[in-house]
């Protein structure tokens, strides 16, 4: 069975994309899935310079890559728009974990803004430091746009778009 780690792309806090990873978890769970959800909210609080910068990393570092990269054999990627790329917190997570935890995984990516393009540029941004990093990615991107208009009071996404994730999860878990 595939193991999955889903990266919520994000450490805001109450975010639309936490809100939309965990659809897909839930959608990767109902599918009999093995997930493993990583919140960079998570993350925020164990790395440091000496992370990023040196080989030698903590003990606490050491166990959250062995636990969400190392174990996993494929990933989803929310990637919410910022500044018309993705987060910071994104590039200082792939930074500090070494290239060899990475290399020949898959990835399938959604990217999530409030504007109309889905975060299109911030997933071709990523696309290239995941080819760099060995990575195989799944060539159905997902961008989600509108979010904060189509996301509105019970926070659940419209039909058509969960149906657009199922799909892209369904092609992911052939690929």
């Amino acid at each position: 069975m595939r193991k999955i780690t889903l990266i919520c792309g994000t450490n805001r806090e109450n975010s639309y994309s936490e809100k939309v990873a965990k659809h897909y978890e839930s959608e990767l769970r109902a599918m009999g899935v093995e997930v493993c959800f990583l919140n960079l909210k998570q993350f925020s609080g164990i790395i440091g310079l000496d992370e990023i910068y040196n080989k030698t990393k903590s003990e606490a570092f050491n166990s959250f890559v062995s636990k969400n990269i190392s174990n996993a054999d494929s990933f989803v990627i929310i990637v919410p728009e910022y500044n018309g790329s993705f987060p910071g917190v994104v590039k200082v997570f792939l930074d500090a974990v070494h290239p060899s935890h990475w290399a020949g995984k898959k990835v399938c990516l959604t990217g999530v803004s409030s504007g109309r393009a889905g975060n299109l540029r911030g997933m071709e941004h990523l696309t290239g430091i995941l080819l760099y990093l060995k990575l195989l990615i799944f060539h159905n991107r997902l961008p989600i746009s509108m979010i904060d208009k189509i996301m509105v009071d019970d926070n659940s996404l419209p039909e058509e778009t969960k149906s657009a994730i199922h799909n892209q999860l369904e092609g992911f878990l052939k690929f």
